[in-house]
């Protein structure tokens, strides 16, 4: 997938701060994860890695934290189509919200979807299992880049143009049928619609907040524009009377 850009920044030269760290921890620790299974010490990655008995049992609660840096050490198209997802979409949504809002959002979808990924697999029994990955939060940039670029076109599999409001909603409808069909594909589809659930919740909980304090804001205007009036008509009843008096 793909989108066309009517901005003049160009991705060659455009990485900020937050993408560009997420890039770099990312593929260094799946370097490190290939090399490790490679030559048989890969057992400090399991650890890492999200299981709903660790989570639940044990209470190994960093593995909500620690699963979104780890990737398929066995093939390459997972950290691949993760990184791309998060540069192309992630860099627009740093740039207007900072790197401070970008980084809540990110890793609130990433620990939102293991939370929905634990829940989904304790619930069925699925306690050995174990996820990795940062696909929930991706979906949870897809989600955003939708709701505040509605009109971008995006370029699903790089040839088919369509509007990034709906791709975000044609991907949010194939992690809903996905994760209902109980189809074993070995991709947790409930972590990916919890990211987009995650997200969804943060964005309309900030937007509502906003609107309240906009709307107190202009209460609180309205309210000192009131009284400035009342006070200027006091003032000027007050004034006319002493005009009306006779002077000695």
């Amino acid at each position: 997938m793909q989108y066309t850009r009517h901005r003049n920044i160009g991705y060659s030269s455009y990485f900020p701060g937050g993408v560009k760290w997420l890039l770099i921890i990312n593929i260094a620790l799946y370097l490190l994860y290939f090399l490790a299974v490679r030559v048989g010490y890969d057992a400090f990655f399991h650890v890492l890695g999200l299981s709903p008995l660790a989570v639940l049992g044990h209470f190994a609660l960093w593995q909500l934290f620690t699963y979104m840096f780890l990737h398929d050490p066995r093939g390459i198209f997972h950290i691949l189509f993760n990184m791309f997802t998060l540069w192309m979409f992630g860099a627009d949504l740093e740039r207007d919200w900072g790197t401070k809002r970008f980084l809540q959002y990110y890793f609130l979808c990433g620990i939102g979807a293991g939370i929905c990924d634990v829940a989904a697999s304790a619930l069925v029994g699925n306690w050995y299992t174990r996820t990795i990955g940062a696909s929930g939060a991706i979906y949870g940039l897809l989600l955003a880049f939708g709701l505040m670029y509605p009109d971008r076109i995006v370029l699903f599999s790089f040839l088919f143009p369509i509007k990034a409001k709906y791709f975000a909603m044609l991907m949010g409808a194939i992690a809903f049928l996905s994760s209902i069909s109980g189809a074993n594909s070995g991709v947790s589809n409930v972590a990916h619609l919890g990211g987009m659930i995650f997200g969804y919740a943060f964005l309309k909980l900030r937007f509502r907040r906003f609107d309240l304090l906009g709307s107190l804001r202009r209460e609180y205007q309205n309210w000192k524009m009131q009284r400035a009036r009342k006070k200027f008509q006091v003032y000027m009843r007050r004034h006319k009377s002493d005009r009306n008096r006779w002077i000695n």
